[in-house]
């Protein structure tokens, strides 16, 4: 399955009322354990892939680093991958660029992007947002790549469930998708009348992250959500069978 084909693929997975599920990776391993699950695509979380190396979230780890674990899952599975880029780690637009170009060339068909400012406060205005995503749909249409654009909104992280935040929220929609946004994801909000409010609102195709308080899969279906992703919680759920395991391993040690 060539680039092109992955990038077409993944996109049509992305129906309102259908969720697909992510159950996000971190390196190779992980990932084909999950394409062996039966998944039908790859996402990693920045979270995870940054833990995984001892660095903390935020664009902690080195892009060189992330770039380098990313070709590990594009060359060990034959599906579509989606990356985890934060903030692409760059504010200039020239470099943004040249960041995610050196993705797609890895195979990859697929980012997150965020609007927050990872190393600094706050968001970025919706327009400068969208600037920052057209440079991203610039690079990817000049390789001829249908590069899925999950645009990332932390709107419902830094100021709650309101009616402002999801008016905000859906206004970035507008303004990211005509920039060339392909998704909305709107991590941090977990009321149900919210989330539909959400997506009766844009035209893009909505994720969700899985966290306490999120509606049942089948009350995110009836609110029209098209995407679930799992975050770090894979990466932390085998991190404690990891510490459990060794600790029982370790204690019957001592024991003999």
């Amino acid at each position: 399955m060539n680039q092109s084909d992955k990038a077409r693929i993944f996109s049509s997975l992305h129906v309102k009322g259908k969720p697909f599920l992510l159950y996000n990776a971190w390196d190779a391993g992980s990932a084909k354990a999950i394409v062996d699950a039966g998944a039908k695509a790859i996402a990693t979380s920045s979270w995870s892939v940054a833990a995984a190396q001892g660095y903390k979230d935020g664009e902690a780890i080195p892009v060189d680093l992330v770039e380098k674990i990313v070709a590990r899952i594009t060359d060990s599975v034959n599906l579509p991958v989606t990356v985890d880029f934060e903030g692409g780690y760059s504010d200039d637009d020239k470099k943004l660029g040249e960041n995610v170009t050196r993705l797609l060339k890895l195979g990859v068909i697929g980012i997150n992007f965020e609007d927050r400012v990872v190393q600094g406060s706050g968001l970025y205005t919706a327009e400068r947002q969208a600037k920052r995503i057209s440079a991203i749909r610039d690079v990817a249409d000049k390789l001829g790549i249908n590069l899925f654009i999950n645009a990332r909104t932390d709107v419902f992280f830094l100021q709650g469930a309101s009616d402002e935040s999801v008016a905000e929220a859906l206004t970035r929609a507008k303004v990211y998708s005509q920039a060339g946004a392909s998704g909305l994801f709107i991590p941090g909000l977990t009321d149900a009348a919210l989330i539909k409010r959400i997506v009766l609102g844009t035209e893009l195709p909505v994720n969700v992250m899985i966290m306490d308080g999120i509606p049942s899969t089948d009350r995110l279906q009836d609110c029209g959500i098209a995407r679930i992703s799992y975050g770090p919680i894979p990466f932390i759920e085998s991190m404690n069978v990891l510490k459990e395991n060794a600790k029982n391993a370790l204690a019957e040690q001592v024991s003999v």
